[in-house]
């Protein structure tokens, strides 16, 4: 690895952020400062924290932040569920996002499980 820009789970989970954007613009105003925040913080939280742990240069730090990442990505998904809920999202709103969930979690999982078979 190069740098964390040459990880796909990096460039996925910035394409996300991008998304989550996006649909939240739609999200009533009265939201600003809960839920479209909320989600945004969140989105960006994971890969702050790819890059973060990446510069940390070490392995079991770099895992720590994954982690941090995975928990974000759960925050998100929740956040997304009530933001249908409440009828902020459609249905076909929310499956791409879902879709893409799915994607960066198996990468950050598949991420954490290669860096802890490192023989160290």
């Amino acid at each position: 690895m190069k740098t964390h820009k040459d990880l796909e789970v990096y460039k996925n989970s910035i394409d996300f952020v991008t998304r989550v954007y996006a649909i939240t613009k739609t999200f009533p105003k009265e939201e600003s400062y809960g839920l479209t925040s909320q989600l945004r913080r969140a989105a960006i939280s994971i890969p702050s924290n790819i890059a973060e742990g990446a510069a940390r240069g070490h392995d079991k730090e770099f895992i720590h932040f994954l982690y941090i990442a995975h928990g974000s990505l759960a925050e998100i998904e929740t956040q997304l569920i009530i933001a249908r809920n409440l009828n902020y999202l459609s249905l076909s709103e929310l499956e791409p996002l879902n879709e893409k969930m799915i994607i960066i979690r198996s990468q950050l999982s598949g991420l954490i499980k290669h860096l802890k078979s490192k023989p160290k």
